[in-house]
């Protein structure tokens, strides 16, 4: 009982040092919070958000606000969580972060808490700038799309500390981070609507991770049953338990 104490007792410090930790990189945080509202406004000041037969009568910027959110995933999930663990690791943080009396798994709470904060914070600015400046609006049940988020969020997060468990350095999970990141992002329809991508890369789009982020995001948004999103959750769901089990057998402390 006194060991689960101090752990809970530890665990909100933790968090908060990891989110301060993570506000002070200029980068991280113009990435994760400034970037996607900033070319939802770029983007929406040029296309509009008019009703669209291609989007189902829906405005470009109705489909863009929830496509926009697995940027927001992608980018703390492959960029930010690899780096900021293979960092921490060089420095000798995660050293002795272990061999204080709090457990290794208290340490990877409030890290994916922190994290997973951060990420809805840039995806909240997102959708109230969409909504500020283009009027778009959830169609679908908000919990839902928490919950969607949530398992997306979780999902490319197990990915990133895999990376960092697999990258020998901070350098070398930036370069790998990047390399995986972007070319999802302009593939998935994360970036530019699938709608408008050619039929060769839509169908190229299945192999791609971030592809069933934005179809969760994007049905959930307009209101899509569950059942017509299985395939998007089953393969999250599969990617959350895969890149967790791999994350665990190949994380190093130091």
């Amino acid at each position: 009982m006194a060991t689960r104490a101090r752990a809970v007792r530890g665990l909100l410090p933790l968090m908060a040092v990891q989110t301060r930790l993570y506000v002070r990189e200029p980068i991280a945080t113009f990435f994760t919070i400034a970037f996607a509202p900033l070319l939802l406004v770029l983007f929406g000041l040029i296309y509009g958000n008019e009703p669209n037969e291609m989007f189902g009568g829906r405005g470009s910027m109705d489909v863009t606000v929830p496509a926009y959110i697995g940027l927001v995933i992608v980018t703390v999930g492959l960029i930010g969580i690899p780096i900021q663990t293979a960092t921490s690791r060089e420095l000798g943080v995660l050293r002795r972060y272990r061999v204080t009396p709090l457990r290794p798994i208290t340490y990877v709470i409030a890290d994916v808490v922190a994290y997973y904060l951060m990420t809805l914070a840039g995806t909240v600015l997102l959708i109230v700038v969409g909504a500020a400046a283009f009027g778009v609006r959830v169609e679908g049940s908000v919990p839902a799309v928490l919950a969607g988020f949530t398992l997306s969020a979780l999902s490319f997060f197990a990915l990133g500390y895999l990376l960092a468990g697999l990258a020998r350095s901070a350098r070398v999970a930036q370069t790998i981070g990047m390399v995986v990141a972007y070319p999802m992002m302009f593939l998935s329809g994360a970036s530019l609507p699938l709608e408008l991508l050619p039929p060769g890369l839509r169908q190229a789009a299945d192999l791609i991770p971030l592809t069933y982020v934005v179809r969760l995001m994007r049905g959930l948004w307009a209101g899509d049953p569950w059942s017509d999103l299985a395939t998007s959750v089953i393969v999250l769901l599969g990617i959350l338990v895969v890149g967790t089990v791999l994350s665990a057998r190949f994380f190093r402390w130091q």
